[in-house]
């Protein structure tokens, strides 16, 4: 993967852009693909003369920038396995992931390494740390590592089944488990980047995504396959994501493509007329991650000029099913087709395949080429996964006679009320309809008559302040527009919702609070 993303461009092009990092003050660094080969090989080296060696866990926390490829390209050439861990995580997240992996180096800056220094006492493996902002007592520089090493590395001859990375899983229940993958999976990605991207890549195009590069969403489905085509990356550090500034981010460095989830999308709607106003010309958006819905697919398409294409997959398994408006390949409300390379089914507990519009789970059936190796020190687990060689994703959907594929909900985000099962998504989509609502996450609350009630917890948009008057006003809007039986039997009004570092709500939360 890492001569794949870095080396054959940097042969062809050196002086190509690979990644644009935006810093807070707009200033800009731009590593070129020459200095990402060179600089990763320096880094391998350096690695290598510390003793990390192939099959070796090398952990990654860092925020968007031009240290995070070299760090990635680095571990991919040397056979090692990069373990890359979200900005956000806190110090129990942090000391979980590290253990549980045996991870032997961590590349990280002076936040993470603050964070780890109250953990250090539970990580005896961890033998050497690296900072992007200099040396600090037993802690050594990031760049001056770099430095003094040779340029001249050799890259493992590495096979398709090798060991390559590992992604931490949220997990809806039990502790994360990390999803180790092959380097297979960058080329299995291929096809997802392709077509919900018009065909991707066009000449002049640029990518950008707020995702953390350390979810399989922001390196999956953005930076990694972005540099595979030799398409430039952008990079800025958002510490809260700002609507304002992503609209000027992508109209003042000329992005074309962008790989943006649902519920950032959304807070991108209380913009107004962002074309008009920054002169943003983008030519792809892909959604993934949680059902777009129907209004912000309209929104897209009136606002940004373009449709917003959508993909889905897990990090054991990702962008596997798809949309391609660019083939015409996509329908109103259906999260798309598998796309090709991949065998994706709706299927029952037995492993059939369900019926058309017949609610069952999404599954994919192996051998796959984005589909992980197994769950690091979980074997039980890894075969828990499986239905013979389905692989389970505990997401609910159906599928239409056409072949589409439409999301409902995970497992437990299923609503069962007075015998009918109700996504959220579709609730949560008419809600924004309403004028004051910007933001809404719908769950079950347990009721004794019903099983359960809707209930859904909105944050208002600035101007409309929560009262039972205004409440009662979204009862009766989504019960007019939607259905008297998934109309929200309780609100809840918030100034935010709990979120996870990769976008989606956090529903297990809003479940406790109901």
């Amino acid at each position: 993967m890492g001569v794949d993303v870095a080396d054959r461009w940097a042969a062809a092009d050196p002086d190509r852009p690979a990644v644009i990092e935006v810093r807070p003050d707009g200033t800009t660094d731009i590593l070129t693909f020459g200095r990402l080969r060179e600089r990763s090989n320096r880094l391998a080296a350096a690695l290598r003369a510390r003793g990390i060696g192939p099959g070796d866990r090398v952990a990654v926390l860092l925020q968007q920038g031009v240290a995070v490829p070299i760090a990635h390209v680095a571990i991919y050439k040397l056979g090692a396995v990069a373990l890359p861990l979200a900005s956000l995580f806190g110090a129990d997240a942090l000391a979980y992931r590290l253990t549980d992996a045996g991870a032997k180096a961590l590349i990280t800056g002076t936040a993470g390494a603050a964070k780890v220094a109250t953990i250090r006492d539970q990580l005896p493996g961890l033998e050497t740390t690296l900072s992007i902002h200099g040396p600090d007592g037993a802690i050594e520089g990031f760049w001056e590592a770099i430095e003094a090493a040779s340029p001249e590395f050799t890259p493992r001859d590495t096979a398709a089944e090798d060991p390559a990375l590992m992604i931490y899983t949220s997990g809806t229940t039990g502790p994360p488990k990390g999803a180790l993958h092959a380097h297979r999976v960058l080329l299995g990605h291929l096809p997802g980047m392709i077509f919900p991207h018009g065909l991707f890549p066009q000449p002049g195009d640029r990518f950008w995504t707020p995702a953390d590069w350390a979810w399989a969403g922001g390196l999956l489905d953005c930076l990694l396959p972005s540099l595979r085509y030799g398409v430039p990356v952008v990079a800025r550090k958002f510490d809260k994501f700002d609507p304002e500034a992503a609209f000027r981010l992508l109209a003042d460095h000329g992005i074309r493509n962008a790989f943006i989830p649902p519920t950032a999308l959304r807070m991108l709607r209380a913009v107004p007329r962002p074309r008009e106003r920054f002169g943003v010309q983008m030519r792809t958006v892909m959604s993934a991650g949680e059902a777009l819905g129907v209004e912000t697919a309209a929104w897209g398409r009136e606002t940004l000029g373009i449709p917003i294409d959508e993909a889905y997959g897990q990090t054991e398994c990702n962008l596997v099913v798809g949309t391609c408006s660019a083939l015409g390949v996509g329908k109103p409300g259906a999260t798309g087709k598998p796309l090709p390379g991949h065998d994706v089914a709706v299927i029952r507990p037995d492993g059939n395949r369900c019926e058309p519009g017949e609610l069952g789970q999404i599954a994919v059936r192996r051998p796959n080429p984005v589909m992980f190796l197994r769950y690091w020190n979980n074997d039980e687990a890894t075969e828990r996964k499986f239905v013979g060689d389905w692989m389970t994703t505990g997401d609910q959907a159906t599928v239409d006679a056409d072949g589409y594929i439409s999301f409902v909900g995970r497992d437990d985000d299923v609503i069962t009320s007075a015998g009918y099962r109700i996504g959220p998504g579709e609730i949560e989509d008419c809600l924004l309809r309403h004028p004051a609502v910007a933001l809404a996450a719908a769950v079950g609350k347990p009721d004794e008559l019903r099983t359960e009630i809707v209930k859904v917890f909105v944050v208002p948009k600035p101007g409309y302040e929560p009262s039972d008057a205004l409440a009662a006003d979204i009862q009766g809007f989504v019960r007019e527009k939607l259905s008297a039986h998934e109309y929200p039997r309780e609100i809840a009004f918030r100034p935010d919702l709990p979120m996870t570092t990769t976008g989606k709500i956090i529903r297990r939360i809003l479940r406790a609070e109901a």
